[in-house]
Order: C-alpha cells, then sequence, then structure tokens
C-alpha cells in the first residue's frame, strides 16, 4: 500500500497527460461545430454538473467551510480562467506551432515560480531534465514546419500571459494542498470555468438560449463535450492537483509535455496522420526529460499511511 502512494503522483501525472493529449482530437472536432468559448462554456457546465451529482449523492465529500476561499478562486482564475482565455484568443493571432512553442515552456516557468515562492529549488540535474523535456517538444512543433516566430506579437503576448498563469497554477495548487483536498480543488475550478466562459459566451452572442440547448441533439457534440467535460476537466485537473499535493511543482509541469507525445499517437491512430522520424527523436526526448527530472528529485519520506516530501 505505501509502495503504491510513493509512485501513485507519478501515475496520476501519466493519467493526466494521456487524457489531455487525447483531448486535442475532441477540441479539434468541437471547434468544427461551435466557437471556442462556446465549447469551453460546454465543457465546464458539463464538468461541474458532473461534480454536483457526485456531491449530492455523498459519493464525494466537498467541504469549503472556514478555509482560504479567496486563494482558491485567484487559483480559479488563473485556471481555467486567465489561461484558457488568453490561449484561445492567443491562437486566433499565432500559428499553432508557435502556440506550441509557447505552451511548451511551462515547465520552465513552473520551475522559476516554484523557486521563487516555494522554495523548490531544482537540482543542477534536475534543470538539465527539464530543459531536455522542453527542448523535446520544440524540435517536434519546429520540424512541423514553423521554424521561425513570425505570428502577430499580440498573439504571443496572450500566450506568454498563458504561461505565466499556468505557472502561478501550479504553485498555487500546490500551496492550496496543505488545506484543500485535490477534490475540491478540482470542484471549484469547474464552477469557475462554467460561469465565466458561459458569461462570455453570451456576451460574445455565440449563442442563445434556444440555439445552446438544441446543441445537446447532437451527437457529435455530446460525444466530444462529455470527453473534455468529464475526462479531459474532471479527472484530468483531479490527477494534475493530486499530482501537485505530492511532489514539487517543476516535477508536476513536466508532465504536460507527455501531451504532445500522446496527440501524436493518437493523431496517427485514430486521425491517419503522418508519422515522422523526427517526431520519434523529440518524443524520446520529452520521455527522458520527464524521467530525469523526476528520478533526480527530492526523495520522499513515508510516515504512517502517506507520504510527505522533505522541503
Amino acid at each position: 500500500m505505501l509502495k503504491f502512494k510513493k509512485y501513485s503522483p507519478y501515475l496520476a501525472g501519466l493519467v493526466f497527460s494521456s487524457i489531455f493529449g487525447f483531448s486535442f482530437l475532441f477540441t479539434k472536432e468541437g471547434l468544427e461545430l461551435m466557437s471556442p468559448f462556446h465549447l469551453l462554456g460546454f465543457r465546464f457546465a458539463i464538468a461541474f454538473l458532473c461534480l454536483s451529482i457526485l456531491r449530492l449523492t455523498g459519493i464525494i465529500k466537498i467541504n469549503l467551510k472556514g478555509k482560504n476561499l479567496k486563494k482558491l478562486f485567484l487559483l480559479a482564475l488563473f485556471q481555467p480562467g486567465i489561461y484558457f482565455i488568453c490561449e484561445t484568443t492567443g491562437m486566433l493571432y499565432t500559428t499553432s506551432s508557435e502556440a506550441g512553442m509557447m505552451i511548451a515552456l511551462i515547465p520552465i516557468a513552473v520551475t522559476i515560480l516554484a523557486a521563487l515562492f516555494l522554495n523548490e529549488k531544482p537540482t543542477f540535474i534536475q534543470s538539465i531534465f527539464v530543459a531536455l523535456s522542453v527542448g523535446g517538444a520544440f524540435f517536434i512543433i519546429l520540424n512541423r514546419g514553423a521554424s521561425s516566430i513570425a505570428g502577430n506579437f499580440l498573439g504571443l503576448i496572450l500566450l506568454g500571459v498563458a504561461v505565466i498563469a499556468a505557472g502561478f497554477y501550479n504553485i498555487i495548487s500546490r500551496q492550496l494542498s496543505l488545506e484543500f483536498k485535490p477534490v475540491e480543488i478540482t470542484y471549484v475550478m469547474m464552477g469557475f470555468g462554467a460561469l465565466l466562459f458561459n458569461l462570455i459566451a453570451i456576451y460574445r452572442k455565440d449563442f442563445a438560449f434556444g440555439s445552446y440547448l438544441n446543441l445537446f441533439t447532437n451527437t457529435d457534440v455530446l460525444i466530444t463535450v462529455g470527453y473534455l467535460g468529464i475526462f479531459s476537466s474532471v479527472v484530468a485537473f483531479f490527477m494534475m492537483n493530486y499530482t501537485l499535493s505530492k511532489i514539487t511543482a517543476a516535477e508536476s509541469a513536466v508532465f504536460a509535455n507527455l501531451t504532445t507525445v500522446v496527440s501524436i499517437i493518437a493523431g496517427v491512430v485514430f486521425r491517419n496522420e503522418p508519422f515522422f522520424k523526427f517526431q520519434v527523436v523529440g518524443a524520446v526526448l520529452i520521455i527522458i526529460g520527464v524521467w530525469g527530472t523526476n528520478y533526480f528529485g527530492r526523495p520522499v519520506v513515508e510516515k504512517g499511511e502517506e507520504i510527505y516530501e522533505k522541503v
């Protein structure tokens, strides 16, 4: 049992990477059916509804009384709030390759912020493996066809803000893990996202109330939103919040680059996309980077039935 708990954060990180990697396929499908904020509104509404049903039936316990709700809402403002707004808007002004290169910087942002705010300073060898993971993601993206940054600077700035927002999410979630359970953090994140993105969609007049409900009669919409809402939002973010409660922010963040590997495999298997040798090279670099960052991470000690990190 203790051995499982020792490795459980790494397994959770792998589950997060796998689910999020497949989410790109469903997001592409969803954007062919509805506008970006309409899709985000659907996604987080389904996620919050799912968690609310689990709460009402007693399957999960949510107790927010007397806890630091201000900081929890600050976390939700960064992720999903600022992150998804800036990522979605930024991608309108840049190429997908440019967006990918910017998002691949998240582990570096997390490593720097963790050192500043959590005093979780990576070792020299950990820093090398973090850079290796990011380098692998860049190698894949650059070889896809965008070897230079030629996009609109507004888009790059927005994506940069998204990277910083993701960095602060990792930091704050790690801090809040001392007070909140991962499911409580995830519950508030999903509720905040459902409210925010549906309000934005209504403000932008992405849909009328009638058409909002009518979309639920479309099987493709149900499948897409079901996966993004239940798996990519509820399960994936719960796994990431759990991982952040057990290992350092930098060690958790590098799992995000594994989504690049998973998305390539998913594209080849399910969309018959071409597979290139450079993708193998990049994937190997990412996997080695993730392994090294965690293998050479800070040791954990076992106390009773819990795993405590040496800090």
